[in-house]
């Protein structure tokens, strides 16, 4: 069967000719399971010639980890039987930018498709991301999302961190900074040069400044679509690591560090807006308090079963708990988005281990630290799963919602696709909110250590959230496909594994003289 081709009017295909006219090589890459990109540079004749039906990418990008090592277990996409077949790999034109710290390169994001259905590969990201924001469009509707990342610098280069076995690593300053004048001027150009250069390579950074921990450093994206903000987000984590690369410098991203330093989180910021009046339909002024879903979205049930939904529906609207009217900062909050936390919410423990998807990840999810670790929500809650954000903190078109339970670690175009898609499996099924909200007297309890969290705790280890995706009935399964999970949740297996049979220094300094 021939390879799946993307309509690409004979006036693109020019465009880009011109675009590319003064330049002999292209740079492309995709996105694996791990969030790294994969790819090459080719030269621009193959490229131009790709543009259409695309080229043969070898799938071992989806059956190896992020060392390169293939999965112990034989996964279906790519494995030794299909001889690590070559998949379809089509750039994608809209994300067309130059790396303007290599000579101006041009540069294109690719998708991976499925050679034999022409399909899009179930677990390539980015096709995962766009099936959920298509369904979205088909609604009326497009995602707004920002993110936020935590991340730790060190006066390292790749063979001296070598050479100490990936221990003691020297900060790149010292003690604690958050939001410093001071600290980024020891290290001018390489925190200036983050900014710029990202911002000439198409990262639009809204704020940039120190965090506290030795050499931490947080940046915020911009707002943007859910697609351009996942593609800025995987190329910011790797543009941090080129620009450090230059200057001696190694940032990294793992959600864990130091055992005690704050963790690195990785913030997603989401809200649904309007596609035609650009309306955010997160906010209680919204036209989305008025909207009959059951008329707008598809169900598979039963006019019968339709009907008594709707009943179910008004009786709940009936019985409204205490906190809709007593907490302050719920009003705010449109019907739309109520949905959407509450899909977000009975669906967390089934999504976890995209959100936490490394064994490092579970270190920074642990009591008495602005990390959450149970299934819970709030206005303004910074030790919840879910932070509500509106009116007064904003103006009412910037209500949204923060998931706060993703460290620095995740792969950005599965994290927000994983989000997307349960919050729209809590819109199509109208589901009530599974817990109540975290109030400010119950958060200060919490944050000081002498209040324990009643919510559900979320699962402990990597193994657990993978088993939780693998369950037969599981949310995951339901929002995100069996093929992607039997996958995706084999490869966070192979991954514990792998911890499991490692001897770690901490055995060593514990056991090795005493036992």
């Amino acid at each position: 069967m021939s390879p799946p081709t993307v309509a690409t009017p004979q006036a693109r295909l020019e465009e880009f000719k011109d675009l590319l006219q003064k330049d002999l090589r292209v740079k492309v890459a995709g996105v694996d399971l791990d969030g790294i990109l994969r790819g090459k540079v080719m030269a621009k004749a193959k490229f131009l010639s790709i543009l259409e039906s695309g080229f043969g990418f070898c799938s071992v990008i989806f059956g190896w980890d992020m060392h390169d090592k293939t999965y112990a277990e034989e996964l279906s996409v790519s494995n030794a039987a299909n001889g690590y077949r070559d998949i379809i790999a089509i750039p994608d034109l809209s994300t067309f930018r130059r790396i303007p710290w290599e000579n101006d390169i041009p540069f294109f994001l690719l998708s991976f498709y499925d050679p034999a259905t022409r399909e899009p590969l179930d677990v390539c990201p980015r096709g995962m991301l766009k099936r959920v924001t298509d369904e979205l469009a088909s609604l009326g509707w497009e995602a707004m999302c920002g993110a936020e990342f935590e991340f730790f610098n060190f006066k390292e280069t790749p063979e001296t961190l070598d050479a100490k076995g990936h221990a003691g690593a020297q900060a790149l300053t010292p003690g604690m900074f958050g939001y410093s004048l001071l600290r980024p001027s020891l290290n001018q150009d390489y925190f200036y040069d983050i900014f710029d250069q990202c911002t000439n390579f198409g990262i639009n950074i809204e704020s940039f400044h120190t965090e506290t921990g030795p050499g931490v450093y947080e940046a915020a994206l911009a707002y943007d679509t859910a697609t351009n903000m996942a593609d800025m987000a995987n190329l910011f984590k790797l543009s941090v690591k080129q620009l450090g690369l230059k200057q001696g410098i190694m940032p990294t991203f793992m959600a864990k560090p130091y055992a005690d330093q704050p963790g690195c989180s990785g913030h997603l910021h989401f809200s649904i807006r309007d596609i035609a009046t650009k309306t955010n339909l997160f906010a209680a002024s919204s036209s989305s308090n008025n909207v009959s879903y059951g008329q707008q979205l598809h169900s598979p049930t039963s006019d019968g079963e339709e009907a008594g939904n709707a009943a179910a529906s008004l009786e709940a609207a009936m019985d409204r708990p205490d906190w809709e009217t007593t907490v302050e900062g719920v009003n705010h909050m449109s019907q739309l988005m109520k949905y959407f936390t509450a899909g977000l919410l009975t669906a967390l423990p089934s999504i976890m281990c995209i959100l936490a998807p490394n064994i490092n990840s579970y270190k920074r999810l642990v009591e008495n630290y602005w990390a959450p670790v149970t299934i819970s929500w709030g206005i303004e809650s910074r030790v919840s799963a879910i932070r509500v954000i509106g009116p007064p903190q904003c103006d009412p078109k910037g209500t949204r919602l923060e998931m706060r339970v993703g460290g620095a670690d995740i792969n950005p175009h599965l994290a927000i696709a994983a989000c997307l898609a349960a919050g729209l499996y809590g819109i199509k099924k109208k589901l009530a909110m599974p817990v109540g909200p975290t109030t400010m007297e119950v958060e200060a309890g919490i944050a000081s250590g002498k209040v324990q969290a009643k919510a559900e705790r979320l699962p402990k280890s990597l193994k657990d959230s993978a088993l939780k995706m693998l369950e037969k009935d599981s949310i995951a399964r339901e929002i995100l496909g069996n093929g992607f999970v039997e996958h995706y949740a084999a490869t966070r297996l192979n991954e514990y594994r792998l911890w499991e049979t490692a001897v770690t220094t901490w055995e060593t300094k514990r056991y090795f003289e005493l036992v």
